[in-house]
């Protein structure tokens, strides 16, 4: 018998919650098989087993927090030496797990079906998607799920109920009592984090308007170039690469003060974060050296992050070591908007939507153009107003611009 001990699973991290059981008491299991989900401050996590065995006990029921270093679950280890004697039990679970590693494939090019709930008899689905379907009386079974691997999540609840049920789930009737839920997960991380930020960093911000004809005019005919090698072009790897052209004239934008405020430290990598409203709450992985990336090479790792956000599925790589980030509000439809700086990052920039107004042009003539309204939020201690608004300015000037771009292409 041997306890599994919760390993360290990130920088910092002392405890995460149980999502999902993988396996059962009295499973048999295979080394580096998936025993269990768990969601920490930053990710979801699969966590494998170290040896081969039958599982003999789950010390955390689906929900609970368990603490890094404590034991997750216990089994009975099969010995090296009687490798060769497996159970006729283990010899199957064995061959069930090589035929479905077998038939797999990426989760970027996965097709949501109900496979593995014809494997398991049971839907896959997040106890609080449980919980909203027993509320609704709909039987998790017969959804097709559309999340990773076939699970149902609350949207597809939502979509496959009547008209008067999306009503009741969308907007939750207010009977005069109240409900009180522990704050877990990537939501504690961030309401953590910005308590840190808002009363550690005194905050300044400037504004600004952003002509976009020419930039969209440029992604109009590199779209079907982009796409004909499988990434899509949106307007995000530009506003990208136009930020780390002008940061290499700025490189105080891209650096960070100690605690104590007597040092900076001046990254010469522009990790550029992305700011992303995924089903586990706000993250923001961050793009690697971007100064020496090409606007394709910045296109294709912003999809796959996105891609991976969405899934639940960014590693502790992509979300550490940031030195500056962009929040896309505008895909939301928001305008204008004041960020809060993702410390110990020293500025971060919200984009709003793209809108059509009137202008007047270089004849006083009123004409009409697509304006986009960006704020920047930026960390007083080292950064003046006056360094920021040259620096956007800069930015702007590649942006409206976009084949000044070509010249310091790399």
């Amino acid at each position: 018998m041997q306890d599994f001990i919760l390993p360290d699973i990130g920088e910092g991290i002392v405890e995460c919650e149980v999502v999902k059981w993988l396996v059962a008491e009295g499973q048999n299991i295979l080394e580096d098989q998936a025993v269990v989900e768990v969601m920490t401050d930053k990710a979801l996590v699969e966590i494998p087993a170290k040896y081969s065995g039958v599982v003999t006990k789950l010390y955390y029921a689906e929900g609970n927090i368990a603490k890094v270093h404590s034991p997750l679950f216990a089994m009975q280890v099969i010995e090296d030496d009687a490798s060769q004697q497996v159970s006729p039990a283990l010899a199957t679970e064995r061959q069930r797990i090589e035929v479905k590693s077998s038939n797999s494939v990426s989760p970027s090019h996965q097709t949501p079906t109900v496979t593995a709930k014809k494997d398991t008899g049971k839907a896959l689905a997040s106890p609080a998607v449980r919980r909203l379907a027993r509320e609704l009386e709909i039987d998790l079974s017969q959804i097709a799920g559309s999340g990773d691997k076939g699970r149902v999540l609350k949207a597809d609840l939502i979509a496959t109920s009547s008209p008067s049920v999306q009503s009741i789930a969308v907007t939750p009737v207010t009977t005069g009592g109240k409900r009180v839920e522990p704050i877990r997960g990537v939501q504690a991380a961030m309401a953590k984090h910005m308590k840190h930020s808002v009363f550690t960093v005194p905050h300044f911000s400037v504004s600004e308007e952003i002509q976009l004809d020419k930039l969209m005019d440029a992604r109009s005919q590199l779209k079907d170039i982009f796409e004909r090698e499988g990434v899509k072009l949106s307007f995000m790897p530009f506003f990208i690469k136009a930020m780390s052209l002008a940061l290499e004239q700025f490189p105080i934008i891209n650096s960070q003060v100690n605690a104590n405020c007597t040092e900076i430290t001046y990254f010469d990598d522009h990790n550029i974060g992305i700011a992303v409203d995924s089903k586990i709450g706000l993250v923001v992985p961050n793009i690697k050296g971007v100064q020496h990336l090409s606007l394709f090479e910045i296109a294709k790792q912003f999809n796959e992050l996105i891609e991976l956000a969405r899934l639940g599925r960014l590693s502790n790589k992509d979300l550490k070591g940031g030195t500056i980030s962009i929040s896309n509000i505008g895909v939301l439809g928001g305008t204008v908007s004041t960020p809060v700086i993702n410390a110990p990052e020293s500025a971060i920039v919200a984009l709003g939507k793209i809108q059509r107004l009137p202008r007047f042009d270089e004849n006083d003539q009123v004409t009409a153009v697509n304006i986009m309204q960006v704020s920047w939020s930026g960390d007083h201690r080292i950064i003046d107003g006056a360094t920021m608004v040259r620096f956007n300015n800069v930015w702007k000037t590649y942006l409206e611009n976009p084949l000044c771009m070509l010249v310091k292409a790399k």
